[in-house]
């Protein structure tokens, strides 16, 4: 038996969960929140309870060692020893990497190198990476990408119009995201369907504050909404999605916003999407509120969210000649009955059709489709940490 856990980096966080292997069981798991500040968050939940202090935590390597010191201190480890292996979200892999793999100096210099293909994201997951090097450096460590799962899609789906020297010069494709999730919940959605991956169409929808979606074919990935970058396909808590590229040399000529490439990244990246229409936040749970008191910007920024998503949907059982299934994931997906409505009432055409009492049951997992529904609908929340220790365990030498 052995420990292993499963580290998800953010630029000021650290979501991690400890994993009995091969059991596959939960130990302990936990976030640390507000790196970087004198009043981070670090919590914990082991055997029913939940432990949460509040302390100064400078980076991400202080932010390692806390929570190391967190599972020895609370007696949910022994010894560091008991830990052998560690799996790292990274977001971006780029060309570079069609699996997860071993981490040495040169995986962790990519890492860093495919920041510019996750300015959110890539970074954080290297500074999660070295903090753990640092403090653990011989156990087994690897690193799991969002864009493993999509490099099956087809060369017409991944490449874009641009003359073709950008592709070869500078590998221009689309890449995807949010791999780990799409991949997870298919598996469960066969199971809960009883029938073989391989013999089902189906579309997965991770809507959370990041927002995407896939076409898998007997358990492949064909098409994603995500693509060079993860600011791409569909409107999300604070990106744009989907815009006419001829906007921003019209931006940088017309807007004192627009001065240079950082300014562009941020307001796309950071600054649009739920947050910039809304004029209120990227979270939902607030756009709603805002749009039952009348607040029609957030009215307005609902309905596009709603629509772009709708419009990938439909656009997914057309490149499937069909579907099997529809399932929601992450955290809006998961958890906002009123969200799914609103999508699948768009496609009962299609064979989809909401049983309600399921629908608004929380928490909710398994179909909440009448059951003379041909488009199946599922609700499965994602455990990507769960594929992260489960490749830690496929690659430990």
């Amino acid at each position: 038996m052995s420990k292993t856990i499963a580290i998800n980096a953010g630029s000021s966080s650290l979501k991690w969960q400890l994993y009995l292997m091969p059991e596959e069981e939960v130990i302990a798991k936990g976030l640390i929140e507000r790196i970087g500040l004198n009043d981070a968050i670090s919590t914990v939940k082991f055997d029913g309870k939940e432990e949460k202090q509040v302390l100064a935590i400078a980076d991400h390597t202080q932010a390692v060692k806390i929570l190391l010191d967190d599972l020895m201190r609370l007696g949910i480890i022994k010894s560091y020893d008991e830990i052998t292996g560690v799996g790292h979200r990274v977001v971006a892999g780029g060309e570079h990497f069609k699996d997860s793999a071993l981490v040495d100096e040169d995986v962790i210099q990519k890492v860093e190198e495919l920041t510019l293909l996750a300015p959110l994201h890539n970074g954080a997951n290297a500074a999660g990476i070295r903090a753990f090097k640092e403090i653990l450096p011989d156990i087994t460590s690897v690193v799991v990408f969002d864009t493993s799962f999509h490099t099956s899609m087809p060369e017409k789906a991944y490449r874009y119009p641009l003359p073709s020297k950008y592709y070869r010069e500078n590998q221009v494709r689309k890449y995807g995201a949010h791999g780990t999730s799409h991949e997870y919940v298919a598996q469960e959605a066969a199971k809960i369907m009883g029938k073989p991956l391989e013999d089902l169409k189906l579309v997965t929808a991770h809507i959370g504050n990041g927002v995407s979606i896939t076409a898998i074919d007997s358990g492949k990935s064909v098409d994603t909404s995500m693509g060079f970058t993860p600011l791409a396909g569909v409107m999300m808590g604070t990106r744009t999605g989907d815009i006419d590229p001829a906007i921003i040399p019209y931006l940088l000529e017309h807007s004192d916003d627009f001065q240079t490439a950082e300014d562009i990244s941020r307001i796309l990246n950071r600054e649009s999407g739920l947050l910039g229409v809304s004029e209120v936040s990227n979270d939902m749970r607030d756009v709603m509120a805002a749009m039952e008191q009348g607040d029609a910007k957030s009215q307005l920024a609902y309905d596009m969210f709603i629509d772009r998503i709708v419009k990938y949907i439909g656009q997914y059982l057309a490149v499937l000649s069909g579907a099997d299934g529809i399932i929601f994931t992450a955290g809006i997906g998961e958890n906002d009955p009123k969200v799914r409505q609103d999508i699948i009432r768009h496609f009962e055409w299609a064979g989809a059709k909401l049983d309600a009492s399921k629908n608004e049951v929380r928490p909710v997992k398994g179909l909440i489709s009448t059951e003379d529904a041909s488009l199946k609908v599922l609700v499965i929340p994602t455990d990507e940490e769960l594929v992260i220790a489960r490749d830690v365990e496929r690659l430990k030498k």
